[in-house]
């Protein structure tokens, strides 16, 4: 499945974005009121340069004792952006986000402008399904081959909800 495909991706809320000289302050109150974990800071063409975290808050404001009321986006920002387009695969970005440990994935259109952000919890409401979906169908197929698959799915099984819970902990 493609990503612009998700339900989530279709009916988003916009993206919260700010400019790279915003303060923290700002960001840190209309993260709050929205309940938003991450704002795209983006340049005058609404091209993301960064993002900010509720990570980044605690590793490069709170930590290093910044105060939020003179500290720049771009002070505490990460750069090295991972972007998605609206027609990349999802479970590769998952597996990608899950691998790498990061949660906030913006979208980009070709022209490299803002158009989206997807969050490792939009995936995962997609995939819980699907993978389900995917064992059962494996266990009827293989039933009449080996019945001894049913321990071997019934682990997988068990690993998946362990993974799918630490994720949804995480988030």
């Amino acid at each position: 499945m493609k990503i612009e495909e998700r339900l989530e991706f279709k009916n988003k809320a916009p993206v919260y974005t700010l400019a790279p000289d915003a303060m923290v302050a700002t960001a840190i109150k209309a993260m709050s009121e929205k309940n938003y974990g991450a704002v795209v800071v983006v340049d005058k063409e609404s091209k993301p340069v960064g993002i900010v975290t509720e990570r980044d808050f605690m590793r490069r404001l709170l930590n290093e004792g910044r105060d939020p009321a003179k500290t720049k986006l771009s002070d505490i920002m990460t750069t090295n952006l991972k972007l998605a387009k609206g027609n990349d695969n999802l479970l590769e970005w998952l597996q990608q986000m899950s691998n790498e440990r990061f949660r906030h994935l913006p979208v980009v259109d070709d022209h490299g402008v803002l158009i989206n952000m997807m969050s490792q919890g939009d995936f995962v409401s997609y995939t819980w399904p699907q993978l389900l979906n995917r064992v059962a169908e494996q266990a009827r197929a293989s039933f009449s081959v080996n019945p001894s698959i049913y321990a071997a799915i019934g682990a997988g099984v068990l690993f998946m909800l362990i993974i799918i819970a630490a994720i949804m902990v995480a988030t």
